[in-house]
């Protein structure tokens, strides 16, 4: 009875799994997303709670996001290349516990420095799960059958992307703001629980480990740097200063060496072979942009809805809903059809317009515009992003050669986050800056007293609290903050136009109907030499030969008698039948 129950649940030797088998793979998966969704979400509509309670200016803000981006991009090649090398299964589990601690350590910042530090260890756990989540799900799920469970991620992201929200601004008003870093806890020790009983996948072909740790750590030092640089820069330095120079040089020459030692590593971090694919390449410089639209969005709707409306915690997880509701719409919608049909590229291309479409139109953000304007384009936007983002990881993966399968799928995601990273430190730069003008500007013609109060109140830097504010200042942040989140936006809807043109550019491939097990599988049996016992002579067929079914089920070479000229070898597709071909 044991055997039996487990051979329900596990994957039939040929590592072909039935739908129910998927579904259940999936569910630990699923939840392990969740786990990380829920964790960001519930502080979002908080952060500017937060920071103003821990004294943390608007770079503290900027870096408190930055932080997570930051660790979560330097790390998931990483995860990427790790995943090639060693248990897929267990490296989820550990990166959700990962994940989970430094959310929990959050919980117990006292100031703004602590809270970054634990934000760096939630980023690199959350850069395993994305990657991994990922990579697993293409071991199981063929291209053209994987748009339909692509779309089940598209509705777990936006369960936890709304429901996140919603519950951090009910906990915070209720509770404090300390136990939204707590309450993922137990849904993680569940995740995990889950992912162990649920989570079956065939043993890979054993190879030997080599990790590019120097490639590793000048990747790191480059991204960080960047990122230090456009974050700091213009507000504790000017952008042509000494100080801004050196910075960005010395980025520039990490990012140099990073692609030299890539370049002579035998197992690296990111192989530059590549971008020899067209696919790839295109894919991951619209995933820059990709980045750009989903962090940058998430963060500063949330401090547009705050601080320039006047919403509490709670409206404003109300109030980003639109966005949301697109994303699960779309993805899963368009998610289905792109399995029935098995195509993509008109659906990417209309999603890139219509993100296109959302961005500008959010660019025309002030105070005063309507909140069910502001829903519209939020759903303009997240419709967009529904459509692309996820299907830019699935035509890499239809594309790509096994064997790099999960380093290229961690590599799009890469840029994804680097986009969302270097998005976010500059737009938040610039809102920093387009804030500080508009409010110094308007202080400066207010009365002597009202000056003095401007001058206690908002001159140290830090996040107001808005309803706590005199109605004459609170006036003046609002509008600085309405006009400031739609300059940003404005500012980066050339780059959406970037993604548009790299979607219509991308090869039009048809998705295929192998997962990567059944590709690894045929990879190996082809690389395998036939044994000089399958020669054939030039007068025989195929059909003379008898072939040992056992073995061949087993994705071994078929025995048969000995002959003198070409070989030929079993290639067992992702169905069950098994045919013959000969060697070219």
């Amino acid at each position: 009875m044991a055997r039996a129950s487990r051979t329900a649940r596990e994957p039939a030797p040929d590592g072909s799994m039935t739908h129910r088998q998927v579904l259940e793979a999936l569910s630990g998966l699923l939840l392990g997303m969740f786990v990380s969704i829920l964790a960001n979400t519930v502080v979002s509509t908080s952060l500017p709670l937060i920071l103003s309670d821990l004294k943390g200016s608007q770079s503290a803000y900027t870096w408190v996001v930055t932080a997570t981006l930051l660790a979560t991009t330097v790390s998931t090649p990483i995860w990427g290349k790790v995943a090639d090398l060693f248990n897929r299964k267990l490296l989820i589990q550990l990166a959700l516990a990962v994940f989970v601690i430094g959310s929990a350590l959050a919980g117990f910042s006292q100031d703004a420095g602590t809270l970054i530090a634990f934000r760096v260890l939630q980023g690199l756990g959350a850069g395993g799960l994305v990657a991994l989540s990922q990579i697993i799900m293409a071991d199981i799920i063929s291209p053209r059958e994987r748009g339909r469970y692509a779309g089940l991620f598209g509705a777990v992201m936006a369960l936890g992307t709304i429901g996140g929200p919603l519950l951090g601004g009910v906990v915070t008003d209720a509770f404090g703001w300390r136990w939204n870093f707590f309450i993922a806890l137990p849904v993680a020790i569940v995740a995990i629980v889950l992912l162990q009983r649920t989570l079956h996948l065939p043993a890979r072909p054993k190879r030997v480990v080599r990790m590019d740790y120097l490639g590793a750590a000048l990747i790191t030092s480059s991204i960080s740097l960047l990122l230090i640089w456009v974050t700091l820069a213009g507000s504790q330095f000017e952008w042509l200063s000494m100080t801004s120079w050196v910075m960005a040089i010395g980025a520039v020459l990490l990012l140099v060496a990073a692609v030299i030692v890539e370049m002579r590593a035998t197992e690296p971090i990111i192989p530059l072979s590549l971008f020899r694919s067209r696919t790839f390449t295109f894919a991951t410089v619209a995933s820059l942009a990709v980045g750009v639209s989903l962090f940058g969005t998430s963060v500063f709707l949330s401090q547009y809805m705050q601080l320039a409306r006047g919403a509490t915690p709670t409206e404003s997880g109300l109030l980003t809903i639109p966005m949301m509701g697109g994303l699960l719409i779309s993805s899963t919608l368009f998610g289905t059809v792109i399995s029935r049909r098995g195509t993509w590229k008109s659906i990417m291309v209309s999603g890139s317009v219509l993100m296109l479409v959302g961005t500008t139109l959010l660019g025309t953000l002030d105070v005063y515009t309507s909140l069910v304007f502001v829903g519209v384009y939020m759903f303009t936007l997240g419709a967009g992003l529904g459509m692309v983002m996820q299907n830019l990881v699935l035509v890499v993966q239809n594309t790509i050669e096994v064997r790099h399968l999960g380093v290229a799928t961690s590599s799009v995601t890469f840029f994804r986050s680097l986009g969302g990273a270097v998005g976010v430190s500059v737009m938040g730069s610039i809102l920093g800056s387009v804030v500080a003008t508009q409010i110094s500007s308007r202080v400066g013609n207010l009365s002597p007293a009202n000056q003095a109060d401007a001058g206690r109140l908002l001159g140290d830097g830090v996040i107001p609290q808005v309803n706590l504010l005199p109605d004459v200042l609170r006036i003046i942040v609002e509008t600085a903050y309405g006009s400031g989140v739609g300059l940003i936006f404005l500012v980066s809807a050339p780059l959406v136009l970037v993604t548009l043109l790299m979607v219509s550019l991308l090869p039009n491939h048809p998705l295929g109907t192998e997962t990567g097990i059944d590709r690894v599988r045929s990879a190996t049996v082809e690389s395998t030499p036939a044994p000089k016992s399958t020669r054939l002579r030039e007068t025989e067929t195929v059909e003379d030969i008898v072939i040992d079914v056992s073995a061949a089920s087993a994705g071994l070479l078929p025995v048969g008698r000995a002959h003198d000229t070409q070989s030929i070898r079993i290639v067992q597709p992702a169905s069950d039948k098994t045919r013959t071909t000969r060697d070219e």
